[in-house]
This record gives C-alpha cells, structure tokens and sequence, in this order.
C-alpha cells in the first residue's frame, strides 16, 4: 500500500507531556487525522512565533553548551495557511515554500508571496503534485521544479526568475519520465557539492515492485539519478519508462525516496518501506553505482523470497525502525545551525503516520525528542531556514522552527 500520501491528509498536531531527557528510540502513539481542507486565504505568517534563542554562552575566553541530556526542544511556528506543503527552503537570504497542488511562495520579512503558479500545469492529489525545488547554485537566475504533469509524468522544469519571481513562459522541460501508477512518485530534487543536480525517483507506485524496476539499472524509477542543468546543457528531453543513455542512474534499489539531503559529501536517503521497515541510507557523493537492496530487501530483512537476498553487492542503510513505529519516513537534514550548539551534525527525521520527531547523532545514537516536542502530524519534510536552522514543514499547512526552550 502506498505510505507517504493516503491523499496526504493533515493529521491533528498531538502534544505529548514533557520530560527532561532524550530517550532511545521507541514506538509512538499515532497522530488522529482530520480531512484536509483547502487554505481560503493567502498564508501568514504566525502571531505566536518565538525567536530562535541559542544555548551557547559566552564568557570572556569560554563557551559552554547545554549537555544533550538537558537540552529542551520545541517547534515554534513561523508561517501557517498553506495548502498542502511539502518542502521549505532557503535562497540568498530568503525562506521559499513549496506547495503541492502548483504554487511556490516566498518569505522575506513579511506574509507569504507568491513566487510561481503553475497550478494549471500541475496533476495534484494523493503523492502527485508539485513536490521539489533546488536553485541553481552558479547562476542566480534559474531554478528547477520537479512536479507531476497533467499526463501522470515526472517533470524536472527549469525556470527563470527574478527578485520579484519566476516566469512561467521561462518554462524549459529538462526531464520527462513517465510514471505507471499514481504514487511512489519520488520528487525531491537537490544539487549536490558536485554541481549536479540529484532527482530521487520512486519504483513506478503499485506494491511489492510491481513494475519490477527496483533492480533494473536501465531505468529511470526505483532509481536515485544524478543530471548535469544549466543554459548550456541541452535538456533531455523525454524518456521512455526503461530511460536513455544520457540520464545518468548514480544508484538503483529504491521504493520512493521521501526526502534525501547532502551534508557536505555525504547524502541521506529516507527511503519509505513497505509492510515492515523504514530506512535511512548515508552514502557519499563518490559512490556511484550503489544497489540500495529494494525490492530484494526492505530495510535489512529479505523481502518476500527473492533469490539474491544473501548476494553480495547491496548497501545496507545506517538506521532503520519497524512498524509500527510508524508507517512511513519523513527525511530530513543534518542540523548545523549555531542556535543549538550540541546538536550540530545531528540528522533529524520523522515519520508521517507516528509524528514522532528523532535525530542520529554523529555517533550513531538515536535520540526520541518527542516526548519534548510533541507529535507532529503529518509531517511532509523538514527544511533548513537563511539562517541555516531546522525547519519542519507539516501537510496541514504550517512550517516551524526548531528551537531550544
């Protein structure tokens, strides 16, 4: 059954009580859903909205940070009123967000605006949708969507934008992959420290692979592709379902890709399971051609009776939590902003059915913080604010700041 979508309905933000210390990761009660409705009115930003406040103080030749064990985390709503929102990011100093039925809005001290209406162009409902955003980081006028066309198609566009935003007649389809079902549409598009730019694509939707493109290395789907964009690359054009010589496939192996985020050279993938793990890979840059196991395995545990499972060859993920835990991972990004000092390298995550809220430490320790922040529902990604602090971004229409409390 598909996971992330289920019509991505908002789920009732739950808080839960408050302790004073971190705990090893466990299973959490699952967040009540409400039908998502439609936002009536542009978004605000929040009346209720705390500054960041920062943990580290400074003496005249020390700093000092609070230990893990006593750190207290909240999420302070910053912006609210979207639609369905599914990604927050950041540009030359200003917060955009992308919402999923067509629009993208920008932030810059003040309400929402927005920066690109392509609603007309956009196939929205369930996993579809407009569901990625990168800037090109050499030249400051172009910008890359990924969204589901009107014919069921993954479209990677370009576009050209200016202060004041984007122009939709700048439209240049760079990649066009067709998709056999509805959901597993992946969607998430990054540039790497390479200069290339990342597109996580899904295994084509249905369950169990039933397209059987997890393993096929000469396709588009099940696939993390890595593509070079710019003026003067040449677009690619249209694929047919089993690709074309020029995309280039950086690793096979992947169910739907729910958020992936480069930290320096290293990139996490969160990887939605199936009927009994979630994952998270964290690979480097320098790893081409890595087989991420699905469908042979989901998580660590052989799926079905697939032969190879025992084969050599796969590359195992660094965490993994069984349902019902939860029921479908959110990914997010290595926290590295100077608000919350110790927890810098931290890579923070969630689930979207649980709420729970986690992060792996640099040791590869888990920490459940959500008996301090509460349960979030519905969370579709996080996002990292021009200030460099953690965002978390929820299909009910709100986007929060991480902050120490």
């Amino acid at each position: 059954m598909n996971r992330l979508a289920a019509g991505l309905l908002v789920l009732a933000v739950v808080i839960a009580a408050c302790t004073t210390e971190p705990t090893p990761s466990t299973s959490e009660t699952p967040a009540t859903a409400e039908p998502t409705t439609p936002a009536t009115a542009a978004p605000t930003t929040s009346a209720t909205a705390e500054p960041t406040t920062t943990t580290t103080t400074q003496g005249a030749s020390t700093t000092t940070t609070t230990p893990i064990a006593e750190t207290v985390l909240g999420f302070d709503r910053i912006v609210e009123g979207f639609a369905q929102p599914v990604l927050a990011t950041a540009s030359a100093g200003r917060l955009f967000v992308v919402d999923q039925p067509g629009q993208i809005w920008v932030i810059d001290g003040g309400d929402p605006e927005v920066f690109l209406d392509i609603r007309e162009l956009v196939s929205f409902g369930g996993e579809r949708g407009l569901l990625g955003l990168a800037f090109h980081p050499e030249h400051d006028d172009l910008l890359y969507v990924n969204y589901t066309g009107l014919d069921g198609a993954t479209r990677v566009v370009e576009y050209r934008y200016g202060r004041d935003g984007s122009d939709p007649g700048s439209q240049r389809v760079v990649l066009r992959i067709p998709q056999p079902a509805r959901n597993h549409n992946g969607g998430m598009i990054a540039f790497g420290p390479d200069g290339s730019l990342y597109v996580g694509m899904g295994d084509g939707g249905g369950a169990g692979d039933r397209f059987g493109h997890g393993q096929q290395g000469g396709t588009l789907l099940g696939a993390m592709l890595r593509i070079e964009v710019g003026p003067e690359v040449t677009p690619y054009g249209v694929a047919d379902e089993y690709g074309f010589e020029a995309a280039e496939v950086w690793a096979i192996g992947v169910r739907n890709p729910w958020r992936f985020a480069f930290d320096g050279r290293d990139l996490w993938i969160a990887d939605v399971g199936q009927d009994a793990r979630e994952e998270i890979n964290r690979v480097t840059v320098d790893d081409r051609g890595l087989n991420l196991g699905w469908p042979v395995y989901e998580g660590t545990d052989c799926f079905g009776s697939d032969p190879r499972c025992g084969d050599e060859g796969f590359t195992f993920p660094v965490h993994e939590y069984r349902h019902p835990e939860g029921c479908s991972i959110t990914g997010g990004y290595v926290y590295r902003g100077d608000a919350i000092a110790q927890l810098r390298g931290h890579y923070f995550f969630s689930d979207f059915c649980s709420g729970f809220i986690r992060s792996i430490a640099p040791s590869g320790e888990v920490f459940d913080w959500t008996e301090r922040t509460g349960v979030f529902g519905g969370v579709t990604s996080f996002g990292v604010d021009p200030d460099g602090e953690l965002l978390l971004v929820t299909a009910g229409g709100t986007v929060h700041r991480l902050v120490e409390r």
